[in-house]
């Protein structure tokens, strides 16, 4: 089983005409992904896909900052192909605008079918925002019929927005015109992504009838509740630059590999799609929720409390469900006299970041006088809850 074709999959650059950060990280991203190809048996980077919302308001500098630091770090045997979402359709001449400053610059038309190495790679940009009318759906079926003509072997597709009920991120964030046309060809892996939503999560591969693949963002993350004490952006969104690196095997097997470009190291949770032509061989499918595995704290850990300028602060070890992650942790807070909880906090564990903290810290408004309960939950990322640790405070105003 050797690797015979590798290429990057990722969206959500947001480039800005007075932002180096983002143009920075693409170029550090692909030194580095050349960097890792060239200690490889299989040498090559044969392709980058960008898939939708690389220019923030879509004004003609971004594009051109787009395009001029592509033309300096993507070399020249690797194809580049973009599409275009809701950001580049920003611009006070909106999507036909858009479209036309892109063919003009680029050179591309914004729907795209290559045959990169033997492998078919489909490609659509979205009208009206994030939407596929009937005419680009009658062209997306007309092309997959095409690439189908290859069985078995995987077939490509990247669109900016989430299939809607997929990946993680998907149910805000996802369109569903297009899942009715994905459904006839299992051998789709589909790229997306406007969600901003880590793709080291887990849950950013699905595959129910075809397999979906989210691809982050080089911008800041963007978490898919609503329940967090930080609100769907945590304080530390900006600490975050992912990118896929995908890589076709002559089997016709796949290997997603999630790539932090802050760390420059890889997540270490590859994903292999073994036969992504076979839903029955699925393996990241809902069943998932299933698990009866939960997370754990380690024996002797505690949680610590400081009182400052008005608040708690509980402070404790991050806990793991095996070698995964944990989601999320909820904090209660229990009146021991009456055992009425008085408060509960949910948080993220920053699983986003490669370099994770070890510990965790929730803030909590100072509450009436009295005696607390103060519990710590993990959460995982299938619904599943860690025993609590524990610790009683007493507050004195």
């Amino acid at each position: 089983m050797k690797t015979v074709l590798r290429f990057i999959a990722c969206s959500d650059l947001h480039f800005k005409a007075d932002s180096p950060a983002e143009p920075a990280r693409f170029e550090k991203g692909m030194r580095l992904a050349y960097a890792y190809a060239e200690a490889e048996e299989y040498r090559g980077i044969d392709a980058v896909y960008i898939n939708g919302d690389f220019a923030n308001n879509g004004l003609p500098e971004e594009m051109a900052l787009m395009q001029e630091t592509a033309a300096r770090c993507v070399r020249s045997e690797t194809e580049i192909v973009y599409t275009l979402a809701s950001h580049e359709f920003m611009a006070p001449d909106g999507e036909a605008g858009a479209v036309s400053r892109f063919v003009s610059l680029f050179g591309q038309a914004p729907d795209c079918h290559k045959n990169i190495g033997g492998f078919h790679f489909i490609s659509v940009t979205t009208e009206r925002g994030c939407h596929l009318g009937e005419k680009k759906l009658s062209w997306l079926r007309a092309e997959l019929e095409k690439a189908a003509c290859d069985y078995p072997k995987p077939i490509f597709v990247f669109q900016h927005p989430h299939p809607t009920d997929t990946v993680y991120g998907s149910i805000i964030w996802g369109e569903d015109e297009f899942i009715p046309v994905l459904m006839d060809y299992p051998g789709v892996i589909d790229f997306s992504g406007h969600s901003h939503a880590p793709i080291n999560d887990p849950r950013s591969v699905h595959q129910k009838y075809f397999t979906s693949v989210g691809t982050g963002s080089l911008s800041y993350t963007e978490l898919d509740e609503f329940d967090k004490l930080h609100g769907t952006v945590p304080e530390n969104a900006h600490d975050f630059a992912q990118f896929v690196i995908v890589e076709a095997r002559d089997d016709g097997s796949v290997l997603l590999r999630p790539f932090d470009i802050i760390s420059g190291a890889f997540f270490g949770c590859d994903r292999l799609i073994e036969k992504p032509w076979e839903p029955d061989s699925f393996v990241y499918t809902d069943d998932r929720y299933n698990t009866q595995n939960r997370p754990a704290f380690k024996t002797g850990d505690r949680i610590s409390v400081e009182r400052r300028d008005g608040e708690l602060l509980f402070t404790f070890p991050q806990a793991y469900c095996g070698e995964e992650r944990s989601d999320s942790y909820t904090l209660r807070l229990t009146d021991c006299d009456t055992g009425r909880i008085v408060r509960q906090i949910n948080v993220t564990s920053s699983y986003y970041l490669a370099d994770m903290p070890e510990t965790v810290t929730i803030r909590c408004p100072l509450p009436q006088n009295g005696r607390y309960l103060a519990s710590v939950s993990a959460n995982s990322f299938w619904g599943k809850v860690s025993e609590p640790i524990t610790t009683e405070i007493e507050v004195i105003r």
